[in-house]
């Protein structure tokens, strides 16, 4: 065994990936890369060709650079266990009216859990994935914080992860941009990895339609929320929808026409099969309601004190400060107002570049 350690590299066959694999190779670790196959594409009656994680053409890619570089490549089938919990939930989060993140989840549920376990099959010390964050060690505490590049930064979608994951854990591309490693991949012979087009679709919903993919998955539920209603905020009809699965907060097209200023979606009522539209002043709030949080650079949430909390990727963030509720819901108050947040999406609370603690937006 290397001196420097064996490590387990999630390698989906993109660029960030394979320059994970490759650094750590010539940096003297003993690597072992391994490509997990989560969803079968062609079940899920898409429309689009197959690309992404998933794909045959991914899995060759990883399993290339391996060979050329000579180190051990396994393929790993956790499509059962990916779906029975990652997909179950997000058709489920949507029929309830929320909006979900299933990156988040398969994260903190899946997806270490998977590699966490090959490691200890494979005697690998750590395990490594081309994520754009750090992890650091403070008082007996590990959490992530964000990577260098605020364009790439993916420390809000690992707000989940244990202690225990988090300890394994090595992020290479931490102080690297998104340039410098495509820099990288060209300088060792690899063009046309260096020009691979990133994708941003769930993978799998390959074709982006969660909405086809919902109807698929779930038959009769297109006939069976029919019908539903537009409200205003006072409960006046304006119009009929195609049932609230299909709409997410803070959506404007696709609501039909008519009204005299745009409109988007404020709220979500299941239960009624309505949807509240409103002008983009209603999406405006200084409030939310977050649970299942879970804690990262302290074991509990400092009070009184100001922290930033993000609601979304790519969210700038904002002032706010946190009381707890219970063990695990907290409130959290804007300092400004906070446009279009949505329950089912994550609330992350952030210390400078630090991840404090992360939850689920729920409704109040």
């Amino acid at each position: 065994m290397s001196k420097k350690g064996r490590v387990l590299v999630a390698m989906s066959g993109g660029i960030d990936s394979t320059v994970v694999a490759m650094m750590l190779h010539e940096q003297g670790y003993e690597i072992v890369g391994i490509t997990m196959k989560t969803w079968d594409y062609a079940s899920s009656g898409g429309s689009k060709k197959e690309t992404g994680c998933c794909s045959l053409d991914s899995i060759n890619d990883a399993r290339k650079i391996a060979v050329e570089k000579g180190f051990h490549h396994f393929i790993v089938d956790i499509r059962e266990e990916f779906g029975d919990y990652v997909i179950d939930n997000f058709v489920d989060e949507y029929i309830a009216g929320r909006t979900p993140n299933p990156c988040i989840l398969c994260n903190t549920h899946i997806k270490w859990s998977a590699l966490l376990k090959r490691a200890d099959a494979m005697d690998c010390e750590f395990i490594a994935t081309g994520h754009y964050a750090k992890i650091k060690h403070e008082n007996d505490r590990y959490f992530v914080s964000k990577g260098v590049d605020p364009r790439k930064d993916q420390s809000y979608v690992l707000w989940g992860l244990s202690q225990e994951c988090m300890a394994r854990t090595i992020f290479p591309l931490s102080d690297l941009t998104k340039d410098e490693i495509r820099q990288m991949a060209f300088d060792w012979g690899y063009e046309a990895l260096s020009k691979k087009p990133e994708s941003y679709e769930i993978c799998f919903v390959p074709d982006n339609d969660y909405r086809g993919f919902l109807k698929r998955r779930v038959p009769g539920l297109e006939e069976s929320v029919k019908g539903g209603m537009f409200v205003d905020r006072s409960g006046n009809i304006i119009g009929e929808h195609d049932g609230y699965p299909f709409y997410t907060i803070g959506q404007r097209k696709g609501l039909g026409g008519g009204f005299l200023t745009p409109m988007y979606v404020t709220e979500i009522i299941p239960q009624t099969n309505t949807i509240v539209l409103g002008e983009s002043d209603e999406l405006l709030k200084n409030a939310l309601l977050v649970g299942e949080m879970n804690h990262q650079k302290y074991t509990q949430i400092p009070e009184n004190q100001e922290l930033v909390t993000m609601v979304r990727y790519n969210d700038r963030g904002t002032l706010s400060t946190v009381k707890k509720i219970s063990d695990s819901h907290y409130d959290i108050e804007f300092k400004a107002n906070v446009r279009g947040i949505a329950p089912g999406q994550s609330a992350v609370v952030y210390e400078g570049e630090d991840v404090i603690a992360g939850g689920i937006i729920q409704k109040r």
